[in-house]
């Protein structure tokens, strides 16, 4: 089960799998196992989101298979830190997203409904001062995945609300939506040559057969123009 993937600063991708991190070669289309870190009882979780901090480590939370709540956990890993447990009892582990100014995390524990925010030392990559920075329950499902924009604005996909909200998270303001067809939001980030497209990923499963002929389009990528650009993804180090 692929939680994420990164890229690395050698050109390849690292992939965030059910028990850890692996190295994929494109080129030779192979996987191979980089960190199997043993923190957690894989029948019980799996790694879920992740990606690299402005210095180029690695932030990857996860979640219960069998839908237990506070039983996840967010980690943090570099080749010459090793691993560190940054948060626990955590229940659904989703997006992050650093801020302009590299001093703030966004991190969003969906069963939550909000997104939570930490002072963020980033010479360490330690966590201070934990806080709700907005809520986000007006906007149906869960908050799933997010990104940053070039203006500083979140950008938070939401799984079983049929949508990508955009909110300024210094005020907690929606700002705007992005309407998709389908109920299953699981991500979003920018790509193409300017940064200037917002991708965005969404989920079949868990739907029923009705509901799959409503939705024909679930689990396909979309992609919509929003008027502004993205931030290159950081490299794994």
């Amino acid at each position: 089960m692929i939680g994420a993937l990164v890229p690395h600063r050698d050109g390849s991708v690292m992939a965030i799998l059910h028990d850890g991190v692996y190295a994929v070669d494109l080129t030779a289309s192979s996987v191979q196992p980089h960190s199997i870190p043993g923190l957690f009882d894989t029948q019980a979780l799996r790694f879920n989101d992740a990606k690299c901090d402005p210095w180029g480590r690695l932030w990857a939370g996860t979640l219960s298979l069998h839908g237990k709540s506070k039983q996840a956990a967010l980690y943090s890993y570099s080749p010459r830190q090793g691993w560190h447990t940054q948060r626990t009892e955590v229940s659904i582990s989703n997006g992050l997203a650093w801020s302009l100014d590299h001093r703030t995390l966004y991190y969003i524990d969906s069963s939550l409904k909000a997104v939570q925010a930490f002072d963020f030392e980033p010479e360490t990559g330690s966590l201070s001062h934990p806080r709700t920075a907005f809520d986000v329950s007006s906007v149906p499902g869960l908050p799933d995945g997010c990104t940053l924009d070039s203006q500083g604005r979140l950008w938070i996909a939401h799984w079983g609300g049929s949508c990508v909200s955009c909110w300024d998270p210094i005020k907690g303001k929606p700002l705007g939506r992005v309407t998709l067809p389908v109920s299953q939001v699981t991500n979003c980030t920018f790509g193409g040559a300017r940064l200037d497209t917002l991708f965005i990923t969404t989920a079949a499963c868990e739907l029923d057969a009705a509901q799959r002929q409503c939705e024909p389009l679930a689990g396909q990528l979309f992609c919509a123009d929003v008027k502004t650009t993205g931030l290159p993804a950081v490299a794994f180090e």
